[in-house]
């Protein structure tokens, strides 16, 4: 299955804003001070007795912290690697079968940063090793830990530029401490031509892992189009939503294309999920301009032969308009569906036109008017939430962690100016804003 550890997005809904119920006092414990000056994703990964953040310091020093759960003391391994002001260089984290750490992260088209733990859930033992594979480890970004079926780690990444790349998979394999290729060459190509914009494999209710992509032509982000679909059993053997076996690497004239929406027509790479419904059927949601123009949600799902396409809102006079390179702020974001039972779904949404959640017909994939989501288990209280720091512009994040097996939720928090499309700010910058953990009961 896919790793409940990957790193936290830069654009993920807040907590509380759906009108779900709070916990009663979570318990907060302080880690350190952060940088604040932009946003960049950080990591949290709990494994009983143990857990570990993974982030950038206050100096912008790639960190990894560790603490026994039963103690709110921290000790902290600083890496070789600093962060300029790129956004898109989160850093992420895995254990492999054998409970050694991996941190991956700071790359946006520059050589592999990798580290490994030489003993098991111990961060002070973490070396950089400076090749998986050792091929094509020049220019990466967007690094992704996977498990396979067995459990196996897999290491994702996009060897390449925007408009110019492809995504690559390696394989861990414990019992000689190295590395190897999951698929000869690239899971997917751009040929030289475009780059694939997809989320990590997710593993359905079928047990089958589902992928789900947009392709780009250039470094601007206005130039996304073609919303796709792949599905395998293994991670190595892939076909269309038919069942027909695609020849690796998927290509955009191979691909199993959703919704052909062209260039300039709405997509964003940052914004394609994948969900499925109550009978276990794949639902991508995404947005796109409409036939006037206006951004809006939609929906799509395979019935018979075709993909059926819906549109889910009706916003209007909902001219958003994004392009250029760097890192961007979307003010229109798109959940993955949810099965709720009963014939419906739940989808969450946020755009300037409002937020919530709606909930759909499952045969129509519509908004049922007046329908209420069920509640969810409590997210963090709204005060939790709140912006501490008065700089100008500052920002909640917040990245989550599903738990260990106690049922213990943690909650990682901390606050940022949103991103300056990669650019560095000139003049004052925000203090580093305390990075916090927040814990509760799933019970409460």
């Amino acid at each position: 299955m896919t790793a409940r550890f990957l790193c936290c997005l830069l654009l993920s809904f807040c907590f509380g804003s759906t009108g779900i119920a709070a916990p009663a006092s979570p318990a907060v414990v302080d880690i350190e001070p952060v940088w604040s000056g932009h946003p960049v994703g950080f990591c949290l990964l709990t494994h009983a007795p143990y857990q570990f953040a993974a982030y950038y310091d206050a100096e912008r020093r790639m960190t990894v912290a560790q603490r026994r759960l039963d103690e709110t003391k921290w000790t902290f391994k600083r890496l070789p690697s600093k962060l300029g002001w790129d956004s898109h260089n989160y850093v992420t984290m895995a254990l492999d079968r054998d409970l050694r750490l991996h941190v991956a992260g700071n790359m946006h088209n520059i050589p592999l940063v990798y580290f490994r733990s030489a003993k098991p859930l111990d961060a002070s033992s973490l070396v950089q090793l400076s090749t998986m594979t050792g091929d094509r480890e020049a220019h990466v970004t967007y690094p992704v830990f996977l498990k396979n079926k067995g459990g196996q780690l897999v290491f994702r990444y996009r060897n390449g530029s925007s408009g110019n790349g492809d995504d690559l998979c390696n394989v861990y394999e414990e019992k000689s401490g190295t590395w190897r290729k999951l698929v000869e060459g690239p899971l997917i190509s751009g040929e030289g031509e475009r780059s694939a914009y997809a989320i990590p494999p997710k593993q359905g209710p079928d047990g089958r892992f589902h992928l789900l992509w947009v392709w780009r032509d250039t470094p601007d982000c206005a130039t996304n189009h073609s919303i796709s679909y792949a599905r395998s059993d293994d991670l190595v053997r892939w076909t269309d939503s038919a069942g027909k076996e695609i020849a690796l690497p998927i290509t955009y004239q191979s691909g199993d294309i959703i919704d052909p929406v062209p260039p300039g027509g709405g997509l964003n790479n940052m914004n394609r999920e994948l969900g499925f419904d109550n009978q276990g059927r794949p639902v991508a949601t995404y947005h796109k301009f409409d036939e006037r123009g206006d951004l809006n949600a939609y929906a799509a799902r395979k019935e018979g032969s075709a993909w059926k396409i819906v549109k889910i809102s009706d916003w209007r006079d909902h001219h958003v308009v994004f392009s250029g390179g760097g890192s961007i702020d979307m003010p229109v974001r798109v959940q993955a569906v949810e099965a709720i039972g009963n014939g419906r779904l739940a989808l969450g949404y946020r755009s300037e036109k409002g937020s919530g959640t709606w909930v759909l017909d499952e045969a129509t994939l519509l908004p049922i008017p007046s329908a209420k989501a069920p509640p969810k288990a409590p997210g963090l209280p709204r005060d939790l939430t709140k912006v501490r720091s008065t700089f100008p512009g500052m920002k909640f994040k917040s990245c989550g962690e599903t738990g260990d097996a106690s049922g213990t939720r943690y909650q990682l928090l901390w606050e940022a100016l949103d991103a300056n499309r990669d650019q560095p700010r000139e003049g004052p910058l925000p203090a580093p804003s305390m990075l916090r953990v927040a814990s509760w009961s799933v019970g409460q």
